[in-house]
């Protein structure tokens, strides 16, 4: 982050001297006439006239970082080379530039008013009998004038909105990445700790089962590193290798019933066969992997039916128990019943959750196939 910081801050400073020195070899062309068929000028006031070109050009380098202060620069001194010399150069150029990043930087009034105080300066000086501006070319300073400031209004409000969609892509990564680390982490962590009640309370009384159940922790736990793994790898650096495993989806459901008998449940499934769009396959998995969590950790159940089928153009699913019935997992958004409901909507489908028809805890959801897809 500190080296990327660093190209940044020298890119930048690349751009103001990029844009100093160009700005200083058009107002130096535009000034030639001040050598080439010159009109009469004492030599210090030449040498004055330049020195402000200089000086107000060489200021644009700290535009950026001082708008309003090097735009009030260039006014004062863009004013004092029209007053002493007599071949007037195209220093003006400079100051329109100074007017433009004040606005860019969002100080628009700022602009407007040293926009203003140009034109009513030109003006003044045309009405005190400078014969060089006349009326139509104080209009056409005007008119660059606003269009300047305009544009820089208009390139900072699309900066602001580009910093605002990425502050906003950066927030929804991190509920998605939250989201994944809660169903991974939450879901083998409650089979654990079940399982681990187990292992102690029966250790003594059955050994066998006391031993099976720790090797059911052992299981959980492996397959909470390697789901760990690959969910923290979206967070690799950029020139790292992708993960090469495919995200998990209908096929992998098999294995969270298996590791929910593990843990002391009768578990029944009815898993369609067929594969999902690989996003509806990730969602079906991550929704029946919560509620299987949830039952184990709050339902107080005993049996348990899960059914993923397919249905016209959509996936249902339904993870029904035959506990109390009370609501499970809800909680803060990202987590819980909350989090199954983000994954549905986010694929243009529904959850529901809430106790069953016949006793029991009832989740059920629709997963349409997105942009018309079927399953394969």
């Amino acid at each position: 982050m500190g080296g990327r910081r660093v190209l940044r801050v020298r890119h930048g400073r690349f751009r103001d001297a990029a844009l100093a020195g160009g700005v200083l070899l058009v107002v130096a062309a535009g000034s030639l006439n001040s050598f080439i068929g010159a009109a009469p000028e004492p030599r210090g006031v030449k040498a004055a006239g330049w020195a402000l070109i200089v000086l107000t050009c060489g200021a644009l380098y700290l535009s950026r970082r001082m708008p309003a202060a090097v735009a009030s620069l260039a006014l004062v001194a863009t004013g004092t080379y029209y007053v002493i010399t007599v071949n007037d150069g195209a220093l003006m150029i400079a100051l329109i530039v100074a007017l433009y990043r004040v606005a860019a930087h969002g100080r628009l009034q700022a602009a407007v008013a040293l926009g203003a105080v140009t034109v009513i300066g030109t003006g003044a000086g045309t009405l005190l009998g400078n014969d060089d501006v006349n009326a139509v070319a104080l209009f056409m300073l005007t008119g660059w004038i606003v269009a300047v400031v305009a544009l820089g209004r208009v390139r900072h409000g699309r900066l602001a909105y580009l910093r605002e969609a990425e502050r906003r892509a950066a927030g929804e990564e991190r509920l998605r990445i939250a989201r994944e680390l809660h169903d991974v982490v939450g879901h083998h962590l409650s089979l654990i700790n079940v399982q681990a009640g187990t292992a102690l309370h029966r250790f003594h009384r059955d050994p066998a089962q006391g031993e099976a159940a720790l090797a059911a922790v052992k299981q959980s736990s492996r397959e909470a590193l390697r789901d760990l793994r690959a969910t923290l790898g979206v967070l690799r650096q950029a020139d790292e290798e992708a993960p090469t495993a495919p995200p998990p989806g209908l096929d992998g459901i098999g294995e969270l019933i298996g590791s929910a008998r593990s843990a002391g449940l009768t578990v029944h499934g009815r898993v369609a066969a067929a594969d999902a769009p690989t996003e509806v396959g990730l969602a079906a998995y991550r929704i029946v992997q919560e509620s299987l969590t949830n039952v184990s950790r709050h339902a107080a159940a005993a049996k348990v039916t899960v059914s993923v089928q397919h249905g016209a153009g959509e996936l249902l699913i339904e993870v029904a128990d035959d506990g109390p019935g009370q609501a499970q997992g809800a909680g803060a958004p990202g987590s819980g019943v909350d989090g199954m409901r983000e994954r549905a909507r986010a694929l243009g489908g529904e959850l529901t959750a809430g106790p069953g028809p016949d006793g029991g805890f009832l989740v059920r959801a629709r997963l349409p196939y997105r942009n018309g897809a079927s399953s394969r």
